[in-house]
């Protein structure tokens, strides 16, 4: 293996928790829902996939665990939007922070410790393509699931009824429930959904890319967060921001440890943060707006298409029927 098949394939691993999560807060948001408790439920979710393996030796029990947890801390952002019509945003800060604590409490006699990892399972012949077979051949299941999630997302938001009708829940719900949709029911399930997502991207990380329980993961679910915005609410651009991140952090510490750059590595953790503050700025800004307008006429539908900024427009805010 090349020193550029290694660094794509690392790029391709660590990205693949951030991938899912990113996936799984894109739809809850699709869906009209915000779930801002991703940092927590991360670290909840990889402490409690680490010691299920551990004590039970079953990597199937651990990341099932490790999904009831995030279908758990969802249900709880859902359940007080819905029925208690409480504050979205306030009920998710909450959460991330009482979970993460909650890790931290809970995983303490196991922080540290060896645990299970997922087998490694290389594709047969698949994995012998040059350049591609290392990259995205020669990995373990959850970094499969995490490249076919995007394709599958992606299939099923645009390509599927029930997925027109996800896009309908988040913008226009009112319209959704004259024609017999049950808004607030799907929004359960979308959010139920994504959080088992978030749940799973905590198992990659304790099985899969960071082995055991440490207390590093805080800020992942931030990341994924952002790049659910830096993404536009599209999978595949979602799944980009994820690779651009673990691509920046990979050549961040490359030029740390050649002694190319003397900075901290708290640093050279942030030169991400930055690259996103500034996508932000761009895509908020009306730069995009005013590029779809000097586009040529036949390719403005798929300019505007591709450069969508705006949040689906229910989204965070409460539906009532009246």
């Amino acid at each position: 293996m090349t020193g550029l098949e290694s660094t794509l394939r690392g790029i391709v691993r660590s990205a693949a928790p951030i991938v899912i999560a990113g996936q799984g807060e894109l739809i809850t948001e699709r869906a009209g829902v915000i779930n801002l408790s991703l940092d927590g439920t991360i670290m909840l979710s990889a402490m409690t996939a680490h010691v299920i393996a551990r004590e039970t030796g079953s990597l199937t029990q651990a990341v099932l665990a490790a999904m009831l947890v995030g279908m758990a801390v969802a249900f709880v952002v859902v359940f007080s939007s819905i029925a208690l019509r409480l504050s979205q945003v306030a009920v998710g800060f909450i959460l991330t922070i009482l979970c993460a604590d909650l890790a931290i409490f809970l995983g303490k006699p196991h922080f540290n410790q060896p645990g299970k990892e997922i087998p490694h399972a290389p594709i047969p012949v698949l994995k012998d393509i040059p350049l591609l077979g290392p990259v995205f051949f020669d990995h373990n299941i959850l970094i499969y699931l995490s490249l076919l999630l995007v394709v599958a997302v992606l299939f099923y938001i645009y390509r599927t009824r029930p997925g027109l009708t996800l896009r309908s829940i988040g913008e226009q719900p009112e319209a959704a429930f004259v024609r017999g949709t049950p808004v607030q029911l799907l929004r359960y399930v979308y959010t139920l959904a994504g959080g088992a997502l978030v749940g799973l991207a905590g198992a990659t990380y304790s099985l899969s890319v960071k082995l055991g329980w440490k207390e590093d993961l805080s800020g992942e679910g931030w990341i994924a967060l952002a790049i659910v915005i830096f993404g536009l609410w599209m999978p595949g651009r979602v799944a980009l921001g994820a690779y651009l991140i673990a691509g920046l952090r990979s050549v961040a510490i490359d030029l740390q440890d050649n002694d190319v750059i003397d900075l901290p590595a708290q640093i050279v953790n942030m030169l991400p943060w930055f690259l996103m503050i500034i996508t932000l700025m761009i895509a908020t800004s009306g730069v995009l707006e005013k590029v779809v307008r000097f586009t040529p006429d036949r390719f403005k539908p798929a300019a505007r298409r591709f450069l969508r900024a705006a949040p689906p427009r229910a989204l965070g805010t409460p539906f009532e029927k009246h």
